[in-house]
Parts: C-alpha cells; sequence; structure tokens
C-alpha cells in the first residue's frame, strides 16, 4: 500500500466494525446561535484512549504479516500516539515499545504504560528519540507504527469523516486540526468523494505552522510551549502534505489565546473536556467568525487527554479574561475596621471574595500602610465594574493586576 484512497477508508471502516466507538455527532446549540451557523462536533474525546488515534493504530496492526507481529511494534510518541498503539498492541497480544522523551509528563508515561507498552525514555524531544527507535529496530526487528506517515494510519483517521458525513450528510465544510496531517489527509480524501464541494479547512497553531510553511514553499520555522502539544509537530508526514495540498481549501492559524478560550468554553458551555488540539475547530472559529455565518459546519472534538492542572488553569484565566474572576490590589490605612470596610463594599454589590491577601510586611509599603489583594468572584466585566466603583467610593485606591502572580 503505497497510496491512500477513498476506497482504503470504506474498507478500514469495515475493518473497524465491533473495534470502534462510533462517537457522534452532535449539534451545539450555545456555539451556534452565538456564530450564526450550525456548528456539528464529532466527539473522538469518548473515543478508546480519549483520542481519534485508536483508529488508525488498529488499521496500522491490523495490516502486519504475522512474523511482524510476532516481532512486536515501536513508535516514539509522548501522547495520543502512544496510548493508542499501546492499548491496540495489548488488545491484539502484540508487544510495543513505545520511545518518549525523558521530560515526559509522569501521567501519560503512566497511561502508557498502563495498556502494557514498554516504554523507554530517552532523548529531549521526538527528534532524539528517532536515533533510539532506528536502534531498537536494529536489534530486535520491530515494526514502525508512524503516528501520521503511514498509510494506514491516514486510513484509519479517515474513517471519522465517514461517519461525520453519515451522521450529517449535508455539512458544507469540515474544520480539522492539522500537526502531521494524517486526520486532515484521511478525512479530506473520504468527504471530498462523498461530496465534492464540501470544504476543508485545516488548523494549525501559530507556534506550529509547519504544514502551512511547507504547502507555501518556506522554510519551516516553529517552536515553543502551546497547550495544542497534539498538533506542535516540525516535520510534517510526506504521505499526507500532497494530499492536504491537492484537498484542503484553506488553513487558519490559531493563537495560544484563542485555543486557551476554545478549552475553556467547550468546558464551561458543552460541559465537554477537551485538549488544546481537540479544541483547535472551535479557536478557529472564533478567529475568523465572519466566513462561517449561515454555514453548517462539522468540527472535530479530536482527543479529551489534558491535565487537570492545566484545565483549572485555562479556566482561571479565561474567567480573568472576561472579567468574572478578578485580582484587585487595594492600598490601605493600616487601622482596625478597613478589612471589614473592603468585604462589605464587595458584598453589597454581590460580589464573592475568593482569596484574600493582607500585605504589610514589604518595603516598598509605608509602615502606615497596607495592601490587600482581593480575588473576587463577579458576573462579568460591567459587575466588576461596580464593585470597583463601590471601593474607590469609599476612597480605597483600587488596581487590577492582570494576571495572578
Amino acid at each position: 500500500m503505497t497510496a491512500v484512497n477513498a476506497e482504503d477508508i470504506f474498507a478500514a471502516s469495515k475493518a473497524l466494525a465491533g473495534h470502534i466507538i462510533e462517537t457522534p455527532t452532535l449539534l451545539s446549540p450555545a456555539l451556534s446561535e452565538q456564530f450564526n451557523c450550525q456548528l456539528y462536533f464529532k466527539h473522538e474525546q469518548l473515543q478508546y484512549t480519549s483520542s481519534f488515534k485508536a483508529r488508525g493504530a488498529y488499521i496500522a496492526l491490523a495490516a502486519l504479516d504475522e512474523a511482524s507481529k510476532k516481532r512486536g511494534v515501536i513508535a516514539m510518541s509522548a501522547g495520543n500516539h502512544a496510548q493508542a498503539l499501546a492499548f491496540r498492541a495489548r488488545n491484539m497480544g502484540l508487544k510495543a515499545t513505545i520511545v518518549m522523551p525523558e521530560q515526559t509528563p509522569f501521567a501519560k508515561v503512566e497511561r502508557t504504560r498502563s495498556y502494557g507498552a514498554e516504554i523507554v525514555l530517552k532523548g529531549r524531544n521526538l527528534n532524539e528519540c528517532e536515533s533510539s527507535v532506528n536502534a531498537l529496530i536494529d536489534a530486535h526487528g520491530y515494526s514502525l507504527i508512524h503516528p501520521y506517515d503511514n498509510p494506514h494510519v491516514v486510513a484509519g483517521q479517515g474513517t471519522a469523516g465517514l461517519e461525520m458525513l453519515q451522521n450529517v450528510p449535508d455539512l458544507d465544510m469540515l474544520i480539522v486540526p492539522i500537526g502531521g496531517g494524517g486526520l486532515i489527509a484521511g478525512m479530506a480524501l473520504i468527504a471530498k468523494s462523498i461530496k465534492p464541494e464540501i470544504q476543508i479547512i485545516g488548523v494549525e497553531a501559530e507556534l506550529y505552522p509547519s504544514m502551512s510553511q511547507m504547502i507555501a514553499g518556506q522554510p519551516v520555522i516553529c517552536g515553543g510551549e502551546t497547550i495544542a502539544e497534539g498538533i506542535a509537530v516540525k516535520s510534517p508526514g510526506s504521505i499526507t502534505l500532497p494530499i492536504i495540498e491537492e484537498l484542503v481549501d484553506d488553513i487558519i492559524i490559531v493563537g495560544e489565546q484563542q485555543l486557551e478560550w476554545a478549552v475553556g468554553t467547550l468546558a464551561e458551555q458543552q460541559r465537554v473536556i477537551a485538549e488544546g488540539a481537540g479544541a483547535a475547530s472551535l479557536a478557529a472559529i472564533a478567529t475568523a467568525p465572519s466566513r462561517f455565518n449561515g454555514k453548517k459546519i462539522g468540527g472535530i472534538i479530536c482527543g479529551g487527554n489534558i491535565d487537570m492542572r492545566l484545565l483549572g488553569t485555562i479556566l482561571n484565566r479565561n474567567m480573568m479574561s472576561d472579567g468574572r474572576l478578578i485580582r484587585l490590589r487595594i492600598g490601605i490605612s493600616d487601622e482596625p475596621g478597613m478589612l471589614a470596610k473592603i468585604s462589605t463594599a464587595i458584598a453589597d454589590c454581590g460580589g464573592n471574595i475568593v482569596e484574600i491577601y493582607h500585605q504589610r510586611m514589604f518595603y516598598d509599603i509605608p509602615a502606615k500602610l497596607a495592601k490587600i489583594d482581593a480575588v473576587v468572584d463577579t458576573r462579568g466585566q460591567a459587575h466588576a465594574t461596580e464593585i470597583i466603583t463601590a471601593l474607590q467610593n469609599k476612597d480605597f485606591q483600587v488596581d487590577v493586576i492582570e494576571e495572578p502572580s
């Protein structure tokens, strides 16, 4: 198998029957109203190992000959591909070895190990893992299951798009995250074969626009810390690149702020837990809302493997950005009753004090003065302004701290 076509995806769909969760494609009423469109999400965060990767991993393993299955498989991955391959290999009775960077969070390492894979921690990033993978292949004859540059993987991932169009046949466009390109290549192949006029829109993280750069013939320059680590790929696939060049109509670049907003909005409004890459479809709509007006859109929540501490941080940051959580620094004279006056003023406005700190020991504060740092829960920006005004009317100096210290 040297190329991928729609027939391969139909065949993969039949092969996956009984081995996959046919995740729902559901209308999002609130977000549809907000963006003046009909927005449907394919909920692959409900899939085995909480991502679409379980599709391609199964098809790639099933395609191996018996000798290769006996020798075992290997991959380099720090995330969803590692867990999916380990899960599928365990269920098929195959030995799986996953090479992960030494800095991979413990939770991801342990989740992958819990599926029975042998874990090798080597190198600081995936590029540095490659030499370890090659050495293990030479020593043991393992078969490499690449996370996206594998035709069987692409065919398996494309089944998500087939299911979407079976559930909602009259979609005008699909919005799909791009990392190495396996998911969007498979979905574009099947979608364009079923409905040639459908638009396929890709989404890349601003720090990792490698596919856009390669298509434009530009040097690939990317890197940095992103919450969308699932699409933080520096080297797109040689199999996926020509498919995307031919079939994808446009690629939208989204920033970290849009990704954070999308993760938080899905959690708050839809009660959907999505990782950064999993929220990229929604982030794209928020980045360019006018182009989606009146359209029937299919997005995909491609994964839900987000660290809970990161999710908590994002939710708090989103609340601060829209004024529902404010941090105030209030200057006071250091005398009895000041704290009571502050709490009364906030309470009279209906605000809720979440945290409060009384600072008087720092040298930048005169000995007879003090500062109160208060984190206040509000109904929104207008309510926050009301609380600040009430404090100022009681002769307090109030400054808003934009980010938590």
